[in-house]
Parts: structure tokens; sequence; C-alpha cells
């Protein structure tokens, strides 16, 4: 795509079993570009598709040459497949969108205007998300607002990792290689110029949403433990607040053996319940450590993120 004259916009789109969405997007992101001055370049991430996905991707990029194909050795996850799409993208700017049409094609020429009036990450922000159910929204907005209380990056509320970057943003995001990833925030922790679309997100055109609450939770799990210490400062504080508890409740015991004996009760009951929570508390935060340490462990080994099994592109 070097040799083209004129800007070029890399549309990664990363996929994992989409055989059913794939050509739909394809028509739908080919026909929005028809008539833009830019070029294309359809970059396909296949995270380790079995229902023929690929297949019909490869296909299409011997017929297409704007079409490419990148095949990961496995299934990595959402966020590194974004990854290898963004390391192997071309283009000027670089839209990231996911293949069950959920992120609408026709959005693009919105963020390509707010890219040519110079900023550098434009983020589509969701107006409202049909066919999602009312928990998964409710779950959405407490993390985005917990995110922003705990980590000193401004991520729009309500955006996904839908969004247009300019080549100097990929760049920069080239060279961030943790291997627990929150890309949206990583995208807007380089701090070039940030503004915002906003968009009706669709229901899934076809097949089964790859982010269930568990996998959600998992994610938001990375992006608190990835940018912020807060919950080792909490565990710290929280820590003071039982010992303060159970300092009250050491001095309640006294002053009750001494002045009020009657009223203390007698068996175990009360010390087997204060034995109980404190060591629930104590677990938990065993287990905030743990993730912190987990992750250094996973940093320390250096290993790549992913492997490219095969790269077609095109005839």
């Amino acid at each position: 795509m070097k040799d083209i004259p004129g800007k070029t916009l890399s549309v990664v789109v990363p996929f994992l079993n989409e055989a059913g969405n794939l050509p739909l997007l394809y028509e739908r992101v080919a026909g929005v570009m028809a008539n833009r001055p830019e070029k294309l370049e359809l970059l396909l991430v296949d995270d380790g598709s079995t229902d023929g996905s690929a297949d019909w991707a490869r296909e299409q990029s011997r017929q297409d040459g704007r079409v490419r194909l990148l095949q990961l050795s496995r299934n990595y996850g959402h966020q590194i497949a974004i990854t290898a799409g963004l390391d192997h993208a071309e283009g000027d700017a670089v839209v990231i969108m996911d293949a069950d049409l959920q992120d609408p094609p026709e959005v693009i020429p919105d963020l390509l205007a707010k890219w040519h009036e110079g900023f550098e990450v434009v983020s589509a922000v969701r107006r409202s998300r049909e066919g999602e159910t009312w928990h998964k929204k409710f779950l959405a907005a407490v993390f985005y607002r917990l995110f922003r209380a705990l980590v000193k990056v401004d991520v729009p509320l309500n955006a996904g990792d839908f969004r247009l970057l300019d080549r100097q943003v990929v760049m920069a995001v080239r060279q961030m290689r943790e291997t627990h990833r929150f890309l949206r925030a990583m995208t807007s922790w380089t701090g070039y110029r940030q503004t915002t679309v906003v968009y009706d997100r669709a229901s899934r055109h076809s097949g089964e949403t790859k982010y269930p609450i568990w996998n959600s939770a998992r994610l938001a799990l990375d992006a608190i433990t990835s940018f912020s210490a807060s919950p080792l400062r909490w565990i710290i504080g929280f820590g003071g607040l039982v010992s303060l508890i159970g300092m009250v409740y050491i001095l309640q015991i006294m002053w009750s053996h001494y002045f009020r004996p009657a009223q203390l009760l007698p068996g175990w009951a009360s010390i087997a319940a204060l034995m109980l929570f404190l060591g629930g508390i104590q677990l938990i935060c065993l287990g905030v450590i743990g993730q912190y340490i987990s992750r250094i462990f996973e940093e320390s080994k250096k290993r790549p993120l992913y492997f490219i099994k095969k790269d077609n592109a095109g005839a």
C-alpha cells in the first residue's frame, strides 16, 4: 500500500468464528470507503477461528488486494489480536472495530472527519447499546466511572475499542509491550490530541458474543491493575479499619468484664465469627496482592505477545 499516493486508512478487524458476519462487514466497509479519497487497507486478524472464517478471509484477500488476512498461531484474546493488527497496519490512520457489526462501518466517515480536523485519537462513544442486557450496561457504567476515579487517564465514558488512531499514536502503542493490555486506556494514555464521536451501537448481526460477563470482568480487572495501584492502598486502609474495629471490640469486652459481667455471652460463637471474618479479609487481601505479583511474573518472562501463523497480503 505504500506505493499508492495519498492517505491510507487501515481498518483493523480482529475476529474469532465470525463466518456469518465477515462477508457483510466487508461489503459495508467497502461501500463506505468507495467514494472516499483515502485508500483502504482492510486487515482481518484471525484469533484462532475454527468455523471457516479464515478460509473466507483468505479467499477474499486473493480477490481484493485491499484485504489482508493475518492469522495468529492460536487464540490469544481480543486485546492481543488488536495489538497484532496495529503492529502490521500500514495506514496513515487506523480504525479498530469488531467483526460482529455492532460497530457500524458507517461511522468511519465521522471518525475520519475528526482526524482531518487534526485529532489523533478519535473514540466512538456509544449513545445507545441495542441488544445488551440491563445488568451488562449497568456493570459497564460502574466500571468506567470507577476506572476514571482510580486512574489518571481520561478514558471517555461508554467508549469501547472502536476508534481511530493516527499513525503517530499507532507507533507509540507499538512501543508498549505489556502482557495484560487494555488498549482503550493505552491509546488515551499516550496523550495525543483526542476527541469523540457519538453513535448508536447495534445488536450483534449473527453468532455469539465473545465478551460474556466473566470475560468483561477479567478485562476490567486487567485494566485496573495495569493502570492503578489503588487496590494495594485500599488494603492498607482496610487493614487499619479492621484493626481499629478489633481494638474497639477488645475495649468493649474489657469494659463488660469489669463493669457489666452479666452481659458477657458464654461460649466461642463470637470468637469463631470474628476469626472467619478476619480470615476472609486476609484471603481477599492476599488475592489482590497476588494479582499484582502475577503480573510482575508475567512481564518478567518477556515472552512475545503472539506468534503469526500466516500473513496473506493478497494477490
